[in-house]
């Protein structure tokens, strides 16, 4: 794992922002866009794959085209101090749960969850609820995205306004 990543510059950050607004864009064409040859973008491309400032490449997909009809969040309440790697280790065993972080506050974790339907999802936070270190869960289903481009909604990762270092 890279402690840090390598500096990178204005060039740099364009071919950044242009992969992840679409991955599939060819290095011709980011190239076109940023002024450099297709050869040059994938050099840097190259680079910052090997010094881990980009991490990989993801195809997005519509949840519910895979049948994903119902959201939550769910807070996740611990009895006393549970490690982060014993509730990392959990989140692992339920494919429902699309993204689980500890959090400050009054819980100790947050996960986004994903299910075919109310019952689904009911039965997913059982499974989580029946963790013996954990005392409660409270659960917010999704009715809608207010910004529907975003991640969570299923949408391609906007590309962030990145400023210089």
């Amino acid at each position: 794992m890279h402690s840090a990543p390598a500096p990178f510059d204005e060039l740099d950050r364009k071919i950044i922002t242009a992969l992840m607004a679409n991955a599939r864009t060819s290095f011709a064409e980011i190239g076109t866009a940023v002024g450099l040859s297709s050869t040059a973008v994938k050099r840097r491309v190259d680079r910052l794959r090997e010094t881990g400032v980009i991490t990989g490449f993801t195809a997005t997909v519509e949840p519910s085209a895979l049948g994903w009809r119902t959201e939550a969040y769910v807070e996740v309440y611990c009895e006393g101090a549970a490690p982060p790697r014993r509730l990392a280790e959990v989140v692992r065993n339920h494919p429902e749960i699309t993204a689980a972080m500890t959090v400050t506050g009054g819980a100790d974790a947050l996960l986004h969850v994903r299910a075919r339907d109310v019952e689904h999802f009911e039965e997913v936070l059982e499974r989580i609820r029946v963790e013996p270190f954990i005392r409660k869960t409270i659960s917010v289903m999704v009715l809608s995205h207010l910004l529907p481009d975003s991640p969570e909604a299923g949408a391609t990762q906007p590309a962030p306004a990145v400023s210089p270092e």
